[in-house]
């Protein structure tokens, strides 16, 4: 169903998540995902297996997807998430997760945890955050404008990803530290929070 206006409630017609880092923590090894690949610090993992010759990108790709898959299986709810989706779908808010993990993970993880959301997009599924295609794609299936669409995340991509659609970014900053603060529309240290309007 379609809603006209925002829903007081929460200010959004729909929310859409994040995965690792929001919704769950996989504890997933950046540091160690960066030296076996030697990835520059300043290069986000799948743009730099972009930039490989074409020959070195699937071993690397099975990288990455080895430590994911890893972190899938280990992945703990963040404090107050479950609630969080759970109040969100009696109030009728519709819900989706936008992740740069590959499907396969993603919906293990999903499956892992019983993760209550309506949809899940990957990056076999839409160019990866901070591109805005998944969150724009999201927004067609519902039939909402953009503006009354959240988007939840941890991270500068996923912030950048909310602003190139024009969708309000929400950075969930758990550590109190503020570092991708500047790129967001609002700034909330837990799930609550999401949930005040």
């Amino acid at each position: 169903m379609t809603l006209s206006a925002a829903t007081p409630q929460t200010m959004f017609n729909g929310i859409i998540f994040d995965l690792d880092g929001t919704l769950v923590d996989s504890r997933l090894d950046f540091a160690a995902i960066r030296k076996a690949l030697r990835c520059p610090e300043d290069v986000g993992v799948l743009e730099f297996i972009d930039t490989l010759p074409q020959r070195e990108q699937a071993a690397a790709h099975a990288v990455v997807l080895e430590y994911e898959r890893e972190g899938a299986q280990r992945a703990t709810w963040i404090p107050g998430a479950e609630s969080c989706l759970e109040q969100l779908s009696v109030m009728g808010i519709p819900t989706a997760i936008l992740t740069r993990n590959a499907r396969v993970i993603a919906e293990l993880t999903v499956s892992r945890l019983n993760i209550p959301v309506e949809r899940v997009l990957a990056r076999e599924d839409a160019a990866p955050k901070p591109a805005p295609d998944g969150l724009l794609a999201i927004a067609r299936e519902w039939n909402m404008a953009p503006a009354t669409i959240a988007y939840v995340g941890d991270f500068k991509y996923d912030l950048l990803a909310a602003r190139n659609a024009g969708m309000v970014g929400v950075y969930l900053d758990m550590d109190g530290l503020n570092t991708h603060g500047y790129l967001a529309d609002r700034v909330i240290r837990r799930f609550d929070e999401l949930l005040i309007g």
